[in-house]
């Protein structure tokens, strides 16, 4: 008995590797996805830069590991304003003459490192949202971050593209985090609010959704929505029509 005991308390093996799942972050610029994710993954905050284009952190927690592939918007900063965002579909970069080609859509323009000199500009390609879907695939999970205390103008663009996601082929059958950003800010909207701004309750009904607040000064409690999020994937997971 007492060479059971011993066996039992000290030949265990290895613990087994906590399961990973693949998740899309989607939302719009400054709605405060990277800083979240940094946070989660206890990176500096002087090292934190909005994302261009497409990146992929690892977020380890107690139970599992999510893998997520944050999507966002390709802009460029002049000295004194923002310059409108534009789809980029080639570039190029002479380091010795510190000059950047970038060709757009409907055009092109040159980047230095002083300033943005812009040829041939044309309206209408500000934002490469619509190409997200192409990022879609494989993904297990949808985390989606708004700022709450966001203007109206951009607060509708959000619903479009919560609404937009919420009924894609790829991700309508797919958990759904919803983080309620900013909440520290005086101008925030409340959970009840923006449920009702976003008409979660008829559009989601029948999907796994989670809709929480959430700022950078209360991480604990956005681990804890992250936590919910993954008993949502283990759930899914174990459905029959998916063994």
């Amino acid at each position: 008995m007492d060479y059971l005991c011993f066996k039992a308390l000290c030949c265990k093996g290895p613990p087994p590797p906590r399961p990973e799942y693949d998740l899309v972050c989607i939302g719009l610029t400054g709605s405060g996805k990277t800083s979240l994710l940094s946070q989660l993954c206890s990176e500096s905050p002087e090292n934190i830069v909005s994302t261009t284009g497409f990146s992929i952190k690892a977020v380890p927690f107690q139970n599992a590991v999510l893998n997520v592939k944050e999507l966002g918007d390709f802009f460029f900063q002049q000295p004194s304003s923002y310059v409108k965002q534009m789809l980029i579909v080639y570039y190029s970069f002479c380091l010795a003459e510190g000059i950047l080609l970038l060709v757009v859509e409907g055009g092109a323009c040159l980047y230095h490192s002083s300033y943005l000199l812009e040829l041939l500009i044309q309206p209408g390609a500000d934002t490469i949202r619509k190409y997200w879907s192409r990022y879609y695939q494989g993904s297990q999970g949808v985390i989606f971050v708004l700022d709450s205390a966001s203007s109206e103008d951009d607060l509708e663009t959000a619903r479009n593209e919560l609404h937009s996601a919420l009924q894609h082929p790829q991700l309508c059958t797919l958990p759904f985090l919803i983080l309620a950003n900013h909440q520290d800010k005086p101008a925030a909207r409340s959970v009840q609010e923006i449920k009702k701004y976003f008409e979660l309750e008829p559009l989601a009904r029948g999907k796994r959704w989670i809709l929480k607040p959430c700022s950078l000064d209360d991480m604990e409690a956005v681990k804890d929505s992250f936590t919910l999020l993954i008993n949502l994937l283990e759930e899914r997971e174990l459905e029959p029509s998916r063994m």
